[in-house]
């Protein structure tokens, strides 16, 4: 049998085991005539071969060979030989160049055909610089697509606020507002162009005595709708959200009335070509009303007479809506009364008998049944209630109190009970031909508002009520667009 062979190299980077298995010394055995001399186990230790004495080394090698001598004694193994063989130094320079030798030469690569040299540790650093470079052409790949992407939406974003939102430009007819020598002083001046490309859209804007300037910012932006909140205070009526907010030159003939008349004068000019008095405020479409709603904040009975006599310059020109004869007939203006509006004073009005007010009407010898309306309960038009289009316009209620809070965490989307209840709403509402109008709607997060509208719009709501009005009028609520779509994948 052959002996097996352990080689032990001259330096850590140069020892190869060539065989592990160390075969244990036998154990005395009975002599037998067939037994056969256990096959010794050799050693051999390589080293690099010296020019004087073949088996004497000093230094390093001497120490490697002390120590296999001292393990070899130390465990006993009968019958070890050990055996010493030269290493070439040219084989051990490649080896520690970490290049493979054949007979003692560099072997060549299979692939190019030069020396294997030229693939030892510098291939592993072109390998690494490769993985370096690759990363980083992989990273600036990306770099380059995520600003392609910016770039894109705000491209899609400007095209779109170039088709849809060209009259929320920087162009701001209302700069000078209320300044000296602009006409302004009486805040009832407005540019005879001011709502030539305006396209009157259905909402309302609530709380409007809020914005800078009061009934313009809405019609500016397209609402068909306008809210004031009305204080009765020493025979006149005042606007504004709280006490506090009040002022004797804000009052609703200032900011409404009076305004409103210049409007529709201009709109129904007194020319040999054009005699008429049915023009809206609106050029694009001059049979929309208005709808004026009135929020009363002080008592009603007290408040309401004094609105009624107030809406007379409205009234004396035929420019309100008013029902008769079992009809709604449209005017340029609505009026709606809310709040603290009584509903038995809209059924049975106070209003002025003079020819002056009744001219204008098709009965001229009496007034109609009524030329304001009441803003109906929503919540209510699913019983047995007095409210249809004889008495009311609107059909209003406040959409956190009757559908409650939406899933906020899912995008604002309305659970399916929700959703059963307000399409029960809007169809009692557009079954009694009344407006329907959800207000405190959620405001923020603001893509749960946008969700929101997006869903009254689709289920066909009457009447829009909105605080921002650019954002409510920058966008066709009817659908998805495209641009919302492609951000949603991201």
């Amino acid at each position: 049998m052959r002996p097996e062979v352990v080689s032990v190299g001259p330096s850590a980077s140069s020892m190869e085991i060539v065989g592990e298995e160390i075969v244990d010394p036998p154990r005395p055995s009975p002599p037998s005539s067939s037994s056969t001399p256990p096959t010794p186990t050799t050693f051999i230790l390589e080293t690099e071969p010296q020019p004087q004495q073949q088996h004497q080394t000093s230094g390093f090698f001497a120490r490697i060979r002390s120590s296999v001598m001292e393990s070899l004694e130390k465990r006993k193994l009968g019958g070890v030989r050990v055996e010493y063989t030269e290493i070439p130094s040219s084989e051990l320079e490649h080896e520690e160049q970490g290049v493979e030798t054949v007979n003692g030469e560099p072997a060549s690569c299979s692939k190019c055909g030069q020396p294997s040299s030229r693939h030892g540790r510098g291939g592993q650093r072109k390998k690494g610089l490769w993985k370096s470079w690759g990363l980083q052409l992989r990273v600036t790949v990306l770099g380059v697509g995520l600003l392609a992407l910016i770039l894109l939406l705000n491209l899609l974003s400007a095209i779109k606020d170039s088709l849809i939102g060209a009259r929320h430009n920087d162009y701001d007819p209302f700069v000078n507002w209320g300044q000296p020598n602009t006409g302004t002083e009486d805040l009832s001046w407005y540019p005879t162009d001011f709502l030539r490309d305006v396209i009157p859209l259905p909402c309302h804007s609530h709380n409007d005595y809020w914005r800078r300037v009061p009934l313009f910012d809405a019609l500016y932006a397209g609402c068909t709708g306008v809210e004031a909140d009305v204080w009765l205070f020493n025979n006149d009526l005042l606007v504004g959200h709280d006490l506090a907010s009040l002022q004797v030159n804000r009052t609703f003939q200032s900011l409404y009335v009076n305004p409103i008349v210049d409007i529709l004068e201009k709109q129904n000019p007194k020319t040999p070509y054009y005699n008429g008095t049915l023009n809206g405020v609106f050029d694009v479409d001059p049979a929309q009303t208005l709808v004026l709603l009135i929020d009363l904040k002080t008592s009603g009975h007290e408040t309401w007479p004094h609105v009624l006599r107030q809406l007379d310059p409205l009234r004396e020109r035929g420019w309100l809506s008013f029902y008769e004869d079992g009809e709604f007939r449209s005017r340029p203006v609505t009026v709606v009364g809310t709040g603290n509006t009584p509903f038995d004073l809209i059924l049975t009005p106070p209003y002025p008998t003079t020819t002056t007010t009744t001219a204008k009407y098709s009965n001229p010898t009496s007034p109609p049944d009524r030329d304001a309306f009441f803003d109906a309960p929503l919540d209510k038009l699913l019983t047995d209630s007095p409210y249809n289009s004889s008495n009311s316009y609107y059909a209003s209620v406040s959409f956190f109190r009757s559908i409650g809070i939406t899933q906020w965490w899912k995008g604002g989307e309305p659970t399916a009970g929700q959703l059963a209840k307000i399409r029960g709403h809007l169809a009692a509402a557009k079954e009694r031909g009344l407006v329907s109008r959800y207000w405190e709607l959620p405001a923020w997060p603001i893509h749960v508002r946008n969700k929101i509208w997006e869903v009254l719009v689709g289920e066909g709501m009457g009447m829009l009520n909105v605080d921002d009005l650019k954002g409510a009028t920058s966008e066709d609520w009817r659908r998805i667009r495209t641009w919302r779509r492609i951000l949603r994948l991201f």
